[in-house]
């Protein structure tokens, strides 16, 4: 075995035009790797937070009112009622069974429904949302989105969005109407403001406790919606259908509700890969026709090592051995190359509050993986070179060498 590493290492250091190209060539195609999935997970990721943010990942619901037809026998048109809102037949039992299902880290009762936001002449559309603070923070944590007083849902508190706030001319302290269908209303005071990142949220969302909002939906003692939190986001689909099955109830997972965005997160995922295809095959093209290129000019020496009882076993691991040095050195010089390319990228593409604007996920999962791929590519093109050197007649070599 030690005879081996000498004569690959030294075949690599007489060669060293040719050892610093092949050298080059996988550094650069790691770092690439490196640059690409770092940039598209960290880009990912980003949205998906956003995406995630501010929502449950399962929201199970109510089955929709079945259609009806309107005259049996006059007509066989079907009209599809209007959806109203309706409790959760049974929710806490509901809850029991859900709780059974494995994968899941958060539960949360929630209630919501249309109204107005009335303040002197002012009045806005919103979308009032009742909630337990205690089991919604496993949903979403809204304490840390507060940019202006607590988040506290006493009896008679509300925390509304900035933007909300700023259209009704009120801040923590002051108090606002709350209207609903059926002319339900009701006096609140705010004691938070909350920033969610999105101006259409803060304009519409109006948290108050699930038992207020209960009374002005006039849905008494019941839940509209039950949101769920899971282990892993992209089970989440599964996962909803084991609970429809089990409930026989309406489970949303946020990539079917977030149909587009799964589109455009499969293409992002797409485009890497290809390239980092085509960036393999290139440094693996490279690799060996670098190493084809060797066993011609060493010919003679293999001759030689092969009269004075080198098997074609030793000589086809010397080339793999090659192959194996050049990934292994190739793709730690890559790495390193890659996180430079990476942190400069992302010091240099900042948004105007300081913020990155495209975030980076470089990690210790996706240092080995590039490692593997280096170093699998470069024993796997140098096959083809150490077979041929394998294969040649020592007798033929040396004496036309």
């Amino acid at each position: 075995m030690r005879f081996i590493w000498i004569v690959a290492i030294r075949f690599l250091y007489e060669g060293k035009t040719q050892s610093l190209l092949i050298l080059t060539g996988v550094a650069v195609g790691t770092a690439v790797i490196v640059f690409l999935s770092s940039l598209i997970t960290g880009l990912q990721e980003s949205i998906i937070q956003r995406t995630l943010g501010t929502q449950a990942q399962i929201v199970i619901r109510p089955p929709d009112e079945i259609p009806r037809t309107l005259n049996p026998e006059a007509d066989a048109r079907v009209e599809r009622p209007a959806q109203r809102l309706r409790s959760i037949v049974g929710w806490a039992q509901v809850i029991d069974v859900v709780r059974r299902v494995s994968g899941l880290t958060a539960i949360a009762p929630t209630i919501a429904g249309p109204g107005f936001a009335l303040r002197s002449r002012g009045a806005n559309a919103i979308s009032l949302r009742g909630i337990d603070p205690e089991s919604y923070t496993g949903i979403v944590d809204l304490s840390r989105y507060i940019t202006a007083g607590t988040f506290r849902l006493g009896a008679f508190e509300t925390v509304i969005g900035t933007e909300l706030a700023r259209d009704l001319g009120v801040n923590v302290g002051d108090k606002i109407r709350l209207q609903t269908a059926g002319g339900r209303t009701t006096v609140l005071r705010v004691s938070g403001l909350i920033d969610v990142g999105s101006r259409d949220l803060n304009l519409r969302w109006v948290f108050v406790s699930l038992r207020q909002a209960q009374t002005l939906l006039g849905v008494e003692d019941g839940v509209s919606t039950i949101e769920v939190r899971v282990d892993d986001i992209f089970s989440a689909t599964p996962i909803a259908k084991q609970i429809a099955d089990r409930t026989g109830l309406r489970a949303d997972s946020w990539m079917t509700s977030n149909a587009q965005l799964m589109v455009g997160l499969r293409s992002q995922s797409a485009s890497s890969a290809m390239i980092q295809v085509f960036v393999v095959l290139a440094v693996a093209l490279g690799i060996a026709s670098v190493l084809a290129v060797s066993v011609v000019q060493k010919a003679r020496e293999i001759g030689i090592l092969r009269a004075v009882g080198t098997s074609k076993s030793q000589i086809l691991h010397i080339f793999l051995l090659q192959g194996l040095l050049v990934g292994l050195v190739g793709s730690g010089i890559g790495i390193l190359a890659g996180i430079g390319l990476s942190v400069f990228f992302a010091e240099l593409t900042r948004s105007p509050d300081g913020s990155a604007l495209f975030p980076l996920s470089l990690s210790w999962a996706l240092y080995a993986r590039a490692i593997a791929v280096a170093t699998v590519v470069g024993v796997v093109s140098a096959a083809l070179p150490a077979r041929r050197a394998a294969r040649l007649d020592p007798a033929e070599v040396i004496r036309y060498g």
